[in-house]
Protein backbone atom coordinates (compact mmCIF):
# COMPACT_ATOMS: atom_id res chain seq x y z
CA UNK A 1 0.00 0.00 0.00
CA UNK A 2 2.24 2.81 -1.15
CA UNK A 3 0.15 5.36 -0.78
CA UNK A 4 -1.87 4.47 2.08
CA UNK A 5 -1.34 6.72 5.69
CA UNK A 6 1.26 5.59 7.97
CA UNK A 7 0.91 2.10 9.74
CA UNK A 8 0.52 3.68 13.33
CA UNK A 9 -2.64 5.83 12.22
CA UNK A 10 -4.29 2.76 10.48
CA UNK A 11 -3.67 1.16 13.60
CA UNK A 12 -5.31 3.92 15.80
CA UNK A 13 -8.23 3.71 13.28
CA UNK A 14 -8.60 -0.19 13.36
CA UNK A 15 -8.68 0.68 17.34
CA UNK A 16 -10.84 3.33 17.55
CA UNK A 17 -13.30 1.75 14.89
CA UNK A 18 -13.69 -1.45 16.18
CA UNK A 19 -13.85 0.27 20.01
CA UNK A 20 -16.77 2.49 18.86
CA UNK A 21 -18.10 -0.86 17.20
CA UNK A 22 -17.99 -3.14 20.36
CA UNK A 23 -19.51 0.46 22.28
CA UNK A 24 -22.25 0.65 19.41
CA UNK A 25 -23.17 -3.08 20.45
CA UNK A 26 -22.96 -3.41 24.10
CA UNK A 27 -24.61 -0.48 24.70
CA UNK A 28 -27.68 -0.17 22.47
CA UNK A 29 -27.82 -3.57 23.95
CA UNK A 30 -28.17 -2.06 27.70
CA UNK A 31 -30.78 0.46 26.27
CA UNK A 32 -32.60 -2.20 24.64
CA UNK A 33 -33.24 -4.27 27.76
CA UNK A 34 -33.83 -1.35 29.82
CA UNK A 35 -36.32 0.47 27.45
CA UNK A 36 -37.88 -3.14 26.29
CA UNK A 37 -37.00 -4.90 29.48
CA UNK A 38 -40.26 -7.55 28.58
CA UNK A 39 -39.67 -8.18 25.13
CA UNK A 40 -36.50 -9.93 24.19
CA UNK A 41 -37.39 -9.74 19.93
CA UNK A 42 -37.70 -5.60 20.14
CA UNK A 43 -34.47 -5.78 22.15
CA UNK A 44 -32.77 -7.26 19.42
CA UNK A 45 -34.38 -5.01 16.75
CA UNK A 46 -33.46 -2.17 18.47
CA UNK A 47 -29.56 -3.52 18.77
CA UNK A 48 -29.71 -5.29 15.63
CA UNK A 49 -30.84 -1.66 14.14
CA UNK A 50 -28.53 0.65 16.10
CA UNK A 51 -25.56 -1.92 15.04
CA UNK A 52 -26.23 -1.40 11.73
CA UNK A 53 -26.41 2.37 11.20
CA UNK A 54 -23.21 2.59 13.72
CA UNK A 55 -21.17 0.03 11.79
CA UNK A 56 -22.22 1.77 8.27
CA UNK A 57 -20.91 5.55 9.92
CA UNK A 58 -17.47 4.03 11.44
CA UNK A 59 -17.00 2.64 8.04
CA UNK A 60 -17.28 6.16 6.52
CA UNK A 61 -15.58 7.63 8.99
CA UNK A 62 -12.64 5.72 9.39
CA UNK A 63 -12.40 3.96 6.35
CA UNK A 64 -10.37 6.75 4.37
CA UNK A 65 -7.57 5.80 6.79
CA UNK A 66 -7.56 2.00 7.36
CA UNK A 67 -10.05 0.62 4.99
CA UNK A 68 -12.49 -0.23 7.71
CA UNK A 69 -11.89 -3.38 8.57
CA UNK A 70 -12.60 -3.80 12.08
CA UNK A 71 -12.13 -7.25 12.38
CA UNK A 72 -9.31 -9.77 12.43
CA UNK A 73 -10.78 -12.28 9.73
CA UNK A 74 -11.31 -9.17 7.23
CA UNK A 75 -7.79 -8.45 7.61
CA UNK A 76 -6.18 -11.76 7.60
CA UNK A 77 -7.98 -12.78 4.33
CA UNK A 78 -7.48 -9.05 2.64
CA UNK A 79 -3.62 -10.66 4.08
CA UNK A 80 -4.23 -14.31 2.01
CA UNK A 81 -5.89 -13.00 -1.04
CA UNK A 82 -3.74 -10.56 -1.73
CA UNK A 83 -0.44 -11.97 -1.08
CA UNK A 84 -0.04 -13.04 -4.50
CA UNK A 85 -0.82 -10.10 -6.11
CA UNK A 86 1.00 -7.97 -4.04
CA UNK A 87 -2.07 -5.89 -2.92
CA UNK A 88 -3.69 -6.29 0.18
CA UNK A 89 -2.38 -5.99 3.82
CA UNK A 90 1.83 -7.25 4.15
CA UNK A 91 2.37 -9.35 6.94
CA UNK A 92 3.52 -6.50 9.11
CA UNK A 93 0.81 -4.77 8.94
CA UNK A 94 -1.79 -7.55 9.50
CA UNK A 95 0.44 -7.76 12.65
CA UNK A 96 -0.26 -4.12 13.69
CA UNK A 97 -4.22 -4.31 12.81
CA UNK A 98 -5.11 -7.43 14.35
CA UNK A 99 -3.87 -6.39 18.11
CA UNK A 100 -4.75 -3.02 17.63
CA UNK A 101 -8.57 -4.58 16.55
CA UNK A 102 -8.45 -6.66 19.80
CA UNK A 103 -7.35 -3.80 22.46
CA UNK A 104 -10.00 -1.63 21.03
CA UNK A 105 -12.23 -4.18 21.34
CA UNK A 106 -12.36 -4.48 24.87
CA UNK A 107 -12.03 -1.14 25.61
CA UNK A 108 -14.59 -0.38 23.55
CA UNK A 109 -16.90 -2.85 26.20
CA UNK A 110 -14.91 -1.32 28.82
CA UNK A 111 -16.70 2.34 27.84
CA UNK A 112 -20.32 0.85 27.00
CA UNK A 113 -19.87 -0.55 30.62
CA UNK A 114 -18.83 2.62 32.68
CA UNK A 115 -21.31 5.04 30.32
CA UNK A 116 -24.23 2.64 31.48
CA UNK A 117 -22.83 3.24 35.17
CA UNK A 118 -21.89 -0.65 35.45
CA UNK A 119 -18.52 -2.40 36.48
CA UNK A 120 -15.95 -1.43 33.97
CA UNK A 121 -15.43 -5.14 33.85
CA UNK A 122 -18.06 -7.32 34.35
CA UNK A 123 -17.33 -11.21 32.83
CA UNK A 124 -20.40 -11.66 30.66
CA UNK A 125 -22.51 -15.42 31.89
CA UNK A 126 -24.42 -15.59 28.74
CA UNK A 127 -23.30 -18.75 27.59
CA UNK A 128 -23.53 -19.59 23.89
CA UNK A 129 -21.54 -23.25 23.40
CA UNK A 130 -23.58 -25.08 21.63
CA UNK A 131 -23.30 -26.57 17.79
CA UNK A 132 -26.05 -24.48 16.24
CA UNK A 133 -24.64 -21.09 17.22
CA UNK A 134 -21.28 -22.15 15.66
CA UNK A 135 -23.11 -23.32 12.41
CA UNK A 136 -24.79 -19.78 12.61
CA UNK A 137 -21.39 -17.93 12.89
CA UNK A 138 -19.59 -19.65 10.18
CA UNK A 139 -22.38 -18.93 7.92
CA UNK A 140 -22.70 -15.42 9.12
CA UNK A 141 -18.67 -14.97 8.54
CA UNK A 142 -18.30 -16.54 5.24
CA UNK A 143 -21.65 -13.92 3.76
CA UNK A 144 -19.36 -11.04 5.27
CA UNK A 145 -16.19 -12.09 3.21
CA UNK A 146 -18.10 -13.03 -0.03
CA UNK A 147 -20.01 -9.59 0.76
CA UNK A 148 -16.85 -7.13 1.20
CA UNK A 149 -14.74 -8.52 -1.85
CA UNK A 150 -17.61 -8.83 -4.08
CA UNK A 151 -17.73 -5.26 -3.43
CA UNK A 152 -14.06 -4.37 -3.79
CA UNK A 153 -13.81 -6.61 -7.24
CA UNK A 154 -16.56 -5.19 -8.95
CA UNK A 155 -15.72 -1.42 -7.96
CA UNK A 156 -18.61 -1.18 -5.30
CA UNK A 157 -16.59 -0.55 -2.66
CA UNK A 158 -17.86 2.75 -2.15
CA UNK A 159 -21.46 1.33 -1.07
CA UNK A 160 -19.64 -0.73 1.28
CA UNK A 161 -20.93 1.00 4.47
CA UNK A 162 -24.51 0.92 3.16
CA UNK A 163 -23.75 -2.87 2.40
CA UNK A 164 -22.12 -3.99 5.29
CA UNK A 165 -24.13 -2.57 7.82
CA UNK A 166 -27.39 -4.03 6.29
CA UNK A 167 -25.94 -7.43 5.88
CA UNK A 168 -24.94 -7.01 9.74
CA UNK A 169 -27.81 -5.71 10.60
CA UNK A 170 -30.09 -8.62 8.60
CA UNK A 171 -27.81 -11.33 9.96
CA UNK A 172 -28.44 -10.41 13.72
CA UNK A 173 -31.71 -12.25 12.57
CA UNK A 174 -31.33 -14.92 9.71
CA UNK A 175 -28.51 -16.64 11.89
CA UNK A 176 -28.82 -18.16 15.18
CA UNK A 177 -26.07 -16.66 16.96
CA UNK A 178 -27.29 -13.04 16.44
CA UNK A 179 -24.18 -12.84 13.77
CA UNK A 180 -20.87 -11.82 15.87
CA UNK A 181 -18.63 -12.62 12.54
CA UNK A 182 -15.88 -11.14 14.29
CA UNK A 183 -12.93 -12.59 16.77
CA UNK A 184 -12.09 -8.91 18.31
CA UNK A 185 -15.73 -8.00 18.98
CA UNK A 186 -16.51 -11.38 20.33
CA UNK A 187 -13.63 -10.83 22.79
CA UNK A 188 -14.73 -7.19 23.70
CA UNK A 189 -18.41 -8.38 24.36
CA UNK A 190 -17.14 -10.94 26.97
CA UNK A 191 -15.92 -8.29 29.09
CA UNK A 192 -19.54 -7.17 30.08
CA UNK A 193 -22.58 -9.06 31.50
CA UNK A 194 -25.16 -7.37 29.24
CA UNK A 195 -27.71 -8.35 26.60
CA UNK A 196 -24.96 -8.99 23.68
CA UNK A 197 -22.65 -10.43 25.78
CA UNK A 198 -21.23 -13.86 25.72
CA UNK A 199 -19.37 -15.82 28.27
CA UNK A 200 -15.62 -16.20 28.15
CA UNK A 201 -15.58 -19.91 28.09
CA UNK A 202 -18.10 -19.75 24.92
CA UNK A 203 -15.48 -17.66 23.18
CA UNK A 204 -12.79 -20.64 21.62
CA UNK A 205 -15.76 -22.04 19.72
CA UNK A 206 -17.35 -18.94 18.29
CA UNK A 207 -13.79 -18.01 17.21
CA UNK A 208 -13.11 -21.10 15.60
CA UNK A 209 -16.34 -20.99 13.78
CA UNK A 210 -15.42 -17.59 12.44
CA UNK A 211 -12.15 -18.56 11.04
CA UNK A 212 -13.62 -21.92 9.28
CA UNK A 213 -16.44 -19.22 7.83
CA UNK A 214 -13.63 -17.08 6.92
CA UNK A 215 -12.34 -20.47 5.01
CA UNK A 216 -15.68 -21.56 3.71
CA UNK A 217 -16.04 -17.82 2.36
CA UNK A 218 -12.47 -17.79 0.60
CA UNK A 219 -13.34 -20.90 -0.80
CA UNK A 220 -16.45 -19.28 -2.40
CA UNK A 221 -14.43 -16.29 -3.44
CA UNK A 222 -12.36 -19.01 -5.61
CA UNK A 223 -15.33 -20.36 -7.39
CA UNK A 224 -16.97 -16.70 -7.61
CA UNK A 225 -14.29 -14.14 -7.82
CA UNK A 226 -11.03 -16.06 -8.64
CA UNK A 227 -9.02 -13.06 -9.31
CA UNK A 228 -10.46 -11.24 -6.14
CA UNK A 229 -7.22 -10.33 -4.63
CA UNK A 230 -6.56 -7.94 -6.87
CA UNK A 231 -8.99 -5.48 -5.05
CA UNK A 232 -7.25 -6.17 -1.83
CA UNK A 233 -6.57 -3.05 -1.57
CA UNK A 234 -9.91 -1.40 -1.88
CA UNK A 235 -11.09 -3.27 1.28
CA UNK A 236 -13.41 -2.67 3.31
CA UNK A 237 -13.17 0.53 1.49
CA UNK A 238 -10.81 3.03 -0.79
CA UNK A 239 -7.83 4.09 1.78
CA UNK A 240 -5.14 6.36 0.77
CA UNK A 241 -3.27 8.99 2.74
CA UNK A 242 -5.22 12.31 2.78
CA UNK A 243 -1.99 14.26 5.27
CA UNK A 244 -1.62 16.66 2.04
CA UNK A 245 -4.66 16.50 -0.35
CA UNK A 246 -7.54 16.20 2.76
CA UNK A 247 -9.62 13.58 0.30
CA UNK A 248 -8.80 10.53 -0.79
CA UNK A 249 -7.81 9.69 -4.08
Amino acid sequence: MSSAAPLWRRAVAEAVGTGLLVTVVIGSGIAASALSPSDIGLQLLENAFATALGLAVLILMLGPVSGAHFNPVVSAVDWWLGRRTGTGLTPRELVAYIPAQVVGAIAGAVLANLMYAKAAVSWSTTDRSTGHLWLGEVVATAGLVVLIFALGWSGRAAVAPAAVGAYIGAAYWFTSSTSFANPAVSIGRAFSDTFAGIAPGSLPGFIVAQLLGAIVGVGLLAVLYPDAGQAANDIVTPHTDTTTTGATK
